[in-house]
């Protein structure tokens, strides 16, 4: 999946799993996942080399497609 700074629109490199860099602003980023029927945080289930997402609100696994990514800035 290719990101874009929300203030330059570079695109963003990786530097962690769940955090991104602009080059450019020298801005870093987390990815922050929401369910797409409730709107809460996601958790990140990792077993045996797959990774799901889980809804807590709504007590069931969803989709990655479905899923909303945001940007998030780091605090400095």
């Amino acid at each position: 999946m290719d990101l874009h700074c929300p203030h330059c629109d570079n695109k963003l490199e990786r530097n962690a799993e769940l955090t991104r860099f602009c080059p450019a602003c020298h801005e870093h980023y987390d990815i922050k996942i929401d369910c797409d029927q409730c709107g809460g945080p996601l958790q990140r289930l990792k077993a045996c080399g797959a990774v799901n997402l889980w809804c807590d609100s709504c007590n069931e696994l969803k989709s990655k497609s479905n899923a909303l990514y945001r940007l998030v800035k780091q605090d400095s």
